[in-house]
C-alpha cells in the first residue's frame, strides 16, 4: 500500500503520474507551511482534502493519493496536549505551556555523552528563553528517577553542585510519545535492540500550534544558539508582515514579504524600504529596518 508505481506520461496532462498512500509522499507535504497560502480563505484544510481526494501537482509530477493516515506533525498543527510524568510531577502539556510559547527537545537516552553536553548548554542558556517567554521542557527515553540521576550528571559537567535543572524532561520509558509524535530514530537502537529518539526539536506557538521542528540524527548535537535565533525570527513574524533573511540575528535588516504591495509596505514600514536590483528586473528583495 506505501509503495510508488510510475504510470508514464501523457497519462495525467502529459506528467509523469506516481500513486502512492500519503505516508510514501509525506516527505514532499512536509515542505508545504500551509500557513502561507494567504489566496485561500482556508488554506490548511482545503489544502488537506486536496491532498486526500484528488491529485497534486509538484514541479512536473502529479501525485496521486490513496486514503491514509497522516504521520507526525505538520506546522499549523494543533500540538497534542499529552499527559506525562516529569521531574517536576504529572504534567497535561497545554497546562504547562499555558499562554507562553514553548520549546520541547527530545533525547536519545540518559547517561549518554552528546545528551549530557546538551542538557549542560539548555541549562546555561535558559535564562535566554525565559526572557523571550519560552517554557523549555525536554524528553528522554527513561524513568523520571533515571532523569533526576543524571540530572546531577549534567550539573556536574557545568561545573555546579545543583542537583536539578531549570526545566523538567519528560519521562517517556514505554516511548509512547516518541511514536506518537515521530521522534524514533530507525537506526539508532539501545543494547536491548530498542529504537531511540532522534533529536526532535518542536517550537510551540501561544495558540498551542506547531511553529517550527527541526529533526537530528541521534549522532549530531544540536546549536542552542542557533534555536535562539529561530525563536527570534518566529516571534518577530508573527507579529510583523516580515521574513527575515539568511543568517539573520535580531537587530538586523529584514525582508518584506511579497504578498504586500508597495503602498501598503510604504505605510506599515516608515523607515523606509529598499529594493536589491537583480537581472530579472523583479522587485521582491526589499529590506527594512524596524
Amino acid at each position: 500500500m506505501f509503495g510508488s508505481t510510475y504510470r508514464g506520461y501523457g497519462e495525467q496532462g502529459g506528467y509523469p503520474v506516481i500513486r502512492s498512500a500519503v505516508r510514501a509522499v509525506a516527505p514532499l507535504i512536509h515542505l508545504l507551511d500551509a500557513s502561507q497560502f494567504s489566496s485561500r480563505p482556508e488554506p490548511r484544510s482545503t489544502i488537506a482534502i486536496f491532498v486526500r481526494k484528488a491529485s497534486w501537482v509538484i514541479g512536473f509530477f502529479v501525485v496521486e493519493e490513496e486514503e491514509a493516515d497522516m504521520p507526525g506533525l505538520l506546522l499549523g498543527d494543533e500540538f497534542p496536549n499529552f499527559d506525562a510524568d516529569t521531574t517536576i510531577g504529572p504534567i497535561k502539556f497545554h497546562d504547562f505551556l499555558g499562554s507562553s510559547w514553548g520549546i520541547l527537545f527530545s533525547h536519545p537516552k540518559d547517561f549518554t555523552p552528546v545528551c549530557t553536553t546538551e542538557l549542560a548548554c539548555a541549562c546555561r542558556v535558559s535564562e535566554e528563553f525565559t526572557k523571550r517567554g519560552v517554557k523549555m521542557i525536554a524528553l528522554s527515553v527513561d524513568s523520571v528517577e533515571d532523569h533526576h540521576s543524571w540530572s546531577k550528571d549534567v550539573m556536574g559537567f557545568n561545573g555546579s553542585s545543583e542537583g536539578s535543572l531549570p526545566f523538567p524532561i519528560i519521562a517517556d520509558d514505554k516511548r509512547l510519545l516518541s511514536v506518537q509524535l515521530g521522534m524514533l530514530d530507525p537506526d539508532e537502537r539501545d543494547k536491548d535492540g530498542m529504537p531511540l529518539t532522534a533529536r526532535c526539536v518542536f517550537v510551540i506557538g501561544p495558540d498551542k500550534r506547531l511553529k517550527l521542528s527541526i529533526l537530528y540524527p541521534a549522532t549530531t548535537g544540536r546549536n542552542f544558539d542557533e534555536l535562539l535565533r529561530v525563536i527570534d525570527s518566529l516571534q518577530l513574524t508573527a507579529q510583523k508582515k516580515v521574513a527575515t533573511p539568511v543568517d539573520w540575528k535580531p537587530g538586523e535588516k529584514v525582508m518584506v514579504i511579497p504578498s504586500l504591495s508597495e503602498a501598503e509596505a510604504a505605510a506599515l514600514f516608515p523607515n523606509g524600504v529598499t529594493t536589491t536590483e537583480v537581472p530579472s528586473g523583479k522587485k521582491y528583495l526589499r529590506y527594512t529596518q524596524l
